[in-house]
């Protein structure tokens, strides 16, 4: 049996003349940029989040770096952001010539709340909280230090639609939350795209201008903007899935309680959810400390598996020039060297589920 990392076929078949039909009716429109169906979906997901507005971008790096870049954030200045993250995160930061402060992983991958004060000096604008692989961070606490040293907070959540803290979307806490819909994701399109979410008013309309030239109105430039719309397929196409998100998330939730009730290997340190918040799982996330074994083990057994990140941002080499020394964040580099993620995806069948758990549990060192 071939069972991959991740299949996106599946969740196309499962609603394919939903999705089929609506490619059609956009291109039978007439009218692909910045259209009905934008606008439509930036007012559905602005509800689906409880967020006041939603702007519609060209992928979930674009909506970082233009929420800092509305928000004023630049040379100079640093921002908060936990270490072990995908670059993307970081490269939002970057992208503006604002300094990333790395701030370690708590148990539950996400950024440590009790580690964040000890990093804020008076340079720091900000705090980047990112919502890793599909669980809400602790905005509880964040929310306190923020507004106690009146900090920005942006919210990376590409990979949590869905997910809730103390009962409160993901996206919504801050001043900005930032989504990348690239089709693994669990909202998903069919290419890339992203959106912000923000309940300030001002802070809509000025990335609406900034997403298009800079420009209010065709021609008249209020500032030197950047292309980066979401197109009337992508946002057509995402209205589709988003009707569907429920009970896709419930589907992927199910899968993970059977790997939790059924993986039972001392070999294997399976997640853990934290009190108060929920994770739509947009991976599963085990450790071992014999992962390349592990791998390899899988593999030989047509089972897929992705490393969710191999190479920490700060010792990337993009990242050189930050001259932070590997031992600089142990947690963070013994976590890109045990994590793993094992298949997980929509319309995985209980035969699937069953050979990768009967693998897993069969590993030895």
């Amino acid at each position: 049996m071939n069972i991959p990392a991740n299949r996106l076929d599946r969740g196309f078949y499962k609603y394919q003349k939903e999705f089929e039909q609506k490619a059609l009716d956009v291109l039978r429109s007439g009218w692909y940029v910045l259209g009905n169906e934008v606008s439509s979906f930036e007012k559905e997901y602005a509800e689906y989040t409880g967020a006041n507005h939603c702007v519609g971008l060209a992928s979930g790096l674009d909506a970082l770096w233009i929420a800092f870049r509305v928000l004023g954030i630049g040379k100079g200045d640093e921002v908060i952001v936990q270490g072990n993250t995908y670059i993307a995160s970081v490269m939002g930061i970057t992208i503006n010539g604002a300094t990333p402060v790395f701030v370690e992983p708590d148990e539950y991958f996400n950024i440590d709340a009790d580690k964040i004060e000890e990093k804020i000096t008076n340079k720091t604008k900000a705090i980047l909280v990112v919502h890793l692989y599909g669980q809400a961070s602790n905005m509880g606490k964040i929310m306190e230090i923020a507004k106690k040293y009146n900090l920005r907070v942006v919210e990376d959540c590409a990979q949590c639609h869905g997910a809730l803290y103390d009962g409160k979307m993901t996206g919504t806490f801050g001043d900005v939350g930032c989504f990348s819909f690239y089709p693994s994701k669990n909202l998903g399109a069919f290419g890339d795209s992203g959106a912000i979410t923000t309940n300030d008013a001002k802070i809509a309309e000025d990335v609406k201008v900034f997403r298009n030239y800079g420009s209010e109105k065709r021609y008249y430039n209020k500032v030197v903007g950047t292309n980066s719309r979401l197109d009337e397929i992508q946002a057509g196409l995402l209205r589709v899935r988003l009707k569907h998100l429920k009970e896709l998330n419930e589907e992927r939730k199910e899968i993970c309680e059977r790997y939790l009730s059924c993986i039972d290997n001392k070999l294997i340190i399976l997640p853990t959810a934290r009190e108060n918040a929920t994770t739509v799982w947009h991976q599963f996330v085990i450790k071992c400390e014999y992962r390349d074994e592990l791998i390899e083990y899988l593999k030989n057994k047509e089972i897929g598996t992705i490393i969710h990140y191999p190479i920490p941002p700060h010792l990337s080499e993009a990242y050189n020039y930050l001259n932070i020394k590997e031992g600089s964040l142990p947690i963070t580099e013994k976590y890109a060297k045990t994590v793993l993620s094992i298949p997980l995806y929509n319309g995985m069948t209980k035969e699937e589920q069953d050979y990768v758990i009967d693998a897993i549990n069969n590993f030895r060192k």
